[in-house]
């Protein structure tokens, strides 16, 4: 295969921090609340229009409560995790990384007994039918690491007796989302927002509300996690008080991707613009034999990250050192031609490439990166 002539723009395809918005530029913040305390009036006032934007883009009921807390989506679902468990038994999906972390840290540290585990290898999803809602019940809705989500909500009932917990930090803005099903949901400013990273969100239902101030766990909650404090809400974390201080830089370079997305139409030209970055990979991999996504369903495939992987028997046949080494000849040699950068799977994923399919990547980007990936294929293994 000769090298194709067409580069991609813009080369920046990581699964997070991801690919700021198209046109952005540092001279476009605001820089008012810099050096100021971020208690100060018009700081906080920043922080909790991050909330209400939030909240108003993504059509969230009215009656759930949004706040920003410190470390990532990680931050987030732990917070929930740690301050609500224990009532009732648990269910917990894990399919990839991020969901084998949560039942880690749910049978490790928090040490619940009462905890039924469903999980499976990398590109399958737990059987959704098996799921007990007289339990709670935590789930990834988009697996970053295995490009593989959940086809909808609806094998949520509505009737559920325990909350649902949903890790939706590399979904929210990209994929439809039945909200009303979920109780917690957390995500962060670095997947399709494109934002700068370290800064969670968690939205709580009434329902997930009426267990921080009707339950107590067991165990001691770090500071950084207490959304409640003997059973009174910390009403100030939805009003942009945050536990920890955060940079407020970060939380101008947020606004300006929430604006975006209001200017280009909102959640839903945000969730089309995605299904279009995976549309241009389905359609490219129509006509190839070597090479396929990491889903195994067609209907759980993410429009996020994109996760591929090598199906050409004289690849399969290299031990998996060989095939890890290829790989990341591969992607220096992409990185080289400043065609793709951190395309590489997931460390702990089955080797092969994973591309950011968010909001605010283009596809015609995606279109011209396609051919390089197969050329550096043909260069590095044939």
């Amino acid at each position: 295969m000769s090298q194709p002539q067409q580069k991609p723009i813009n080369p920046f395809f990581s699964s997070g921090p991801c690919k700021k918005r198209p046109g952005w530029n540092i001279s476009n913040l605001s820089t008012e609340t810099l050096g100021r305390s971020h208690r100060a009036k018009n700081a906080k006032s920043k922080l909790n229009l991050i909330i209400e934007k939030s909240k108003f883009i993504l059509n969230l009921p009215k009656d759930y409560k949004v706040g920003i807390l410190a470390g990532s989506d990680t931050g987030a679902i732990e917070a929930a995790m740690w301050g609500m468990l224990g009532e009732r038994k648990v269910e917990i999906l894990g399919w990839e990384n991020f969901g084998y972390d949560w039942i880690i840290d749910i049978k490790e540290q928090l040490k619940l007994k009462n905890l039924i585990i469903h999980k499976t290898d990398y590109g399958i999803l737990p059987d959704l039918k098996k799921i007990n809602f007289e339990n709670d019940v935590i789930f990834n809705w988009n697996g970053t690491s295995s490009g593989v989500c959940v086809p909808n909500g609806e094998w949520i009932p509505k009737d559920r007796k325990g909350l649902t917990f949903c890790d939706a930090t590399s979904a929210v803005f990209a994929m439809k989302m039945d909200f009303e099903k979920l109780d917690v949901i957390t995500w962060s400013w670095q997947k399709v927002l494109g934002g700068e990273a370290a800064h969670g969100m968690i939205a709580l239902s009434p329902r997930a509300i009426d267990r921080l101030t009707g339950y107590e766990p067991p165990w001691p909650i770090p500071k950084i996690f207490r959304l409640a404090n003997k059973k009174k809400i910390s009403e100030g974390v939805f009003k942009g008080e945050t536990i920890n201080t955060p940079s407020m830089l970060c939380a101008e370079d947020v606004l300006d991707s929430l604006n975006w997305i209001e200017n280009i139409g909102g959640e839903k030209e945000a969730i089309k613009r995605s299904q279009n970055n995976l549309q241009v990979v389905k359609d490219w991999l129509k006509n190839k034999n070597w090479i396929e996504f990491l889903a195994k369903d067609q209907n759980t495939i993410s429009s996020t990250s994109i996760c591929l992987k090598i199906v050409d028997p004289t690849f399969i046949k290299l031990s998996d050192e060989d095939q890890k080494t290829k790989l990341k000849k591969m992607n220096q040699l992409l990185e080289n031609e400043n065609v793709a950068y951190d395309i590489n799977s997931y460390r702990t994923a089955p080797p092969g490439f994973r591309i950011w399919g968010g909001a605010t990547v283009e596809s015609d980007d995606i279109a011209n990166l396609l051919p390089w990936i197969e050329w550096a294929y043909t260069v590095i293994h044939k």
